[in-house]
Parts: structure tokens; sequence; C-alpha cells
């Protein structure tokens, strides 16, 4: 069935439905290219969220052999983008994407209530996961920064990245969560801005991974949603935290210990730039692998384990004493810690539009009780 498109209709590729194919027919990406008539780089731009002109939309359709409607993915432009971080296995259901989604629209009014954001921001034009251009990109925005390669990035260096890309970041006491809704991603396309809600009941390392994986996110919207941009993400997280200098270093002074030295020394890397031992594991053996060098004797079982058998301390455990804070002061540490002008904007829309403890409960996701100690907050 032909796709009928209309005007204020986005259209993207459905990149999984493409190299799904391609996987089928045992195709390179090359193979694709050359069956199309185009380019190699041309399809790497199309599966980077770039859109084939309407000749070569269909000769792509053809043969890939899916009709239009399987391969074009059409929705509103001002619909709501959501992304939540994968982990493992867990599966984003379509009531997660329905429910975050509805979050989005209900926080469009909110937007009118921010201050104003500015227009200049950092964008990743041409992201991909490969090691070289992942150190390219980490190099420069490091750079930008202000910071070496040897540099603990800290928490303040990420929050100031969000604040600088008009990305409202909206921390929130979830609880403890098995899955991946430690951290979503809405981004509003007509409104142009990127709410950002961190679970604070999280380890401390963890926290710090997800805030670089969603700024990799605000750095490039168009990636927002997809299996593509979870994967670059991820990548430049890691990269981002824990550059190619860092895991040079920490391999070089692994290299030829037995596991448990071995350990010890990535976990003193951890340690010393506040991200979880996996993290320093996982940099060290993409280092390893692309300089061609044989890997430490540690695997990744191991490492899970010893992380695991270490007492955690979480964000909200650190941040507040006792738990559960008062409405005050966790409506406090929002603004002054995170620099989130989201409370400044929903005391406004409480006091100048009357707006209750309902919408609160909504937006945020938590139970009424909660919702309704901060509107009283935020009336005082």
């Amino acid at each position: 069935m032909p796709c009928r498109i209309v005007p204020g209709m986005a259209r993207t590729l459905r990149v999984e439905a493409i190299t799904q194919r391609l996987q089928e027919r045992g195709w390179t990406q090359a193979q694709l290219a050359e069956a199309v008539g185009v380019s190699n780089q041309t399809v790497t731009n199309w599966l980077a969220g770039s859109f084939p002109r309407p000749r070569a939309l269909l000769k792509l359709a053809v043969t890939l052999g899916l009709a239009i409607d399987k391969l074009v993915e059409t929705r509103d432009a001002a619909e709501p983008v959501v992304a939540f971080r994968k982990k493992a296995g867990a599966k984003t259901t379509d009531e997660h994407i329905n429910k975050a989604r509805g979050i989005g629209y209900l926080l469009k009014p909110l937007v009118s209530a921010l201050p104003e954001t500015r227009q200049l921001r950092t964008l990743i034009t041409s992201p991909s996961c490969d090691y070289a251009q992942l150190r390219k990109a980490v190099e420069q925005t490091r750079s930008e920064l202000g910071i070496g390669q040897h540099a603990v990035l800290s928490y303040s260096h990420l929050i100031g990245q969000f604040k600088k890309n008009a990305a409202i970041l909206v921390p929130v006491l979830w609880g403890k969560k098995g899955n991946h809704e430690n951290a979503l991603h809405i981004r509003l396309p007509d409104e142009d801005v990127t709410f950002v809600f961190l679970n604070l009941d999280v380890r401390i390392e963890d926290f710090k991974f997800w805030m670089a994986h969603e700024l990799a996110h605000v750095y490039t919207p168009e990636l927002a949603g997809t299996e593509k941009g979870e994967d670059f993400a991820d990548a430049f997280a890691g990269a981002l935290l824990f550059p190619h200098e860092c895991a040079e270093s920490a391999y070089r002074e692994a290299c030829g210990h037995p596991k448990s030295a071995a350990i010890t020394v990535l976990s003193r890397y951890a340690h010393k730039h506040q991200v979880s031992l996996n993290t320093v594991h996982q940099q060290v053996k993409r280092f390893a692998e692309q300089a061609r060098l044989r890997l430490l004797p540690v695997d990744d079982k191991t490492i899970h384990r010893v992380r695991n058998s270490v007492p955690a301390q979480t964000v909200s455990k650190a941040l507040f004493d006792p738990l559960p804070p008062e409405a005050s002061s966790y409506i406090s540490v929002a603004s002054s810690v995170f620099q989130s002008d989201f409370f400044v904007a929903l005391e406004r829309m409480v006091k100048e539009r009357g707006v209750g403890a309902g919408y609160i409960q909504q937006v945020l996701d938590v139970p009424l009780k909660d919702s309704m100690s901060i509107h009283g907050a935020l009336v005082v």
C-alpha cells in the first residue's frame, strides 16, 4: 500500500528493516549501493538519517523487496521523539513509547514558561561507532569543554553541556528500576527543546554514564529514538568518560599482570575517573583490539562480579539525607545542582496558570502524594 504524505508529516527510513533485509540476503552496504546505483557514502547517509530522493527511494524499495510503508516511517512532525536507553535484552514496548509520548505532549505548554534558549548548539554531524571517528568526536568535545584527554570529566562539565544545548534536565526519584526506565529522552521537534529525565535512585558511576549517553542524543537529535542512535550514544559515552589516552595508560599499567592485579589497576582508574569498572574495562578492551594487542586476562563476567561485590551508593543517597527528601529540598537540588529550569517553569505554570498536582503527577510520572507535596512547595 502506498504511503500518503500530508503537510506537516516527517519521513524517515526504517533503518532496522533495511539492515534486517541485508542480513537476510547476506549483502554488504556496498552491494546495496551498487544494486541501487548510488555511492556507498549515499547509503551511509541514508542509514544515518538522510532521506532518499523519490527515484532513489523507489529503486531502494524494489531492490530490497519492501513496500514503501515498510521502508518509510511517517509521523507528525510535531510528535514528541522519545528514546529509552536500552539495557541488555530489555525491550521497549509500545506501552513505554506511548506513555513517554503522552508526557511529551503534556510538556509542550511548559516550554513557553522556560527561559529563552540559545540557538548555537553542538552537533555531531557524522556520528559513527568506528573507533577512529569516535576518538575524533571525543577529542573535539573535550576540547570544547576545555579539558585534556587524561582529565577527569566532571558532572559539572556534563550538566553545563545540557544547559548550553537547550536540554532540560529533570532529575526524578523513580526508585530502583530493573530495565531501561532510568533515563528517558523526550525531544519536542516543533519547540526545539529536549527534556532528559534522569533517575537519581541509581549507582553514582552508572548515573554518570547515563548522563553522557543522553548528551550524545542531544548532540545527534536526528538519531534519537533509533537503534543506531542508542548504539552511538553508548559508544560515545564510554569514550567520552574514559578516552583513548586513558585506556592506553590503564592497559600499559595492567599489561603483564595476572587477572586479580589487572583488575586492581582498572579499579583504581575507575575510582579516579568516577566511572564504573565496566566502563574502564570495555574502553581498555576496545583500545587493545584496535591496536591489535593481546587482551588483558580479564573477562566481562568477572568484572561484573567484582563491581557488584562493592556496596553501591546511589545518587539520591549522596544528595539527600534523609530519604525521601522534602519537596522543597528536591526542587532546590534540581535547580542548583543540575542547573535545571524545569521547576522554575513549573512554578510559573502553577502560580500564573493555576496548574494543579494532577499535571505534575503526569509529567513527572510520580505518585499523587508526591505530586501534591511538590505542588505545595511551588505554591509557597
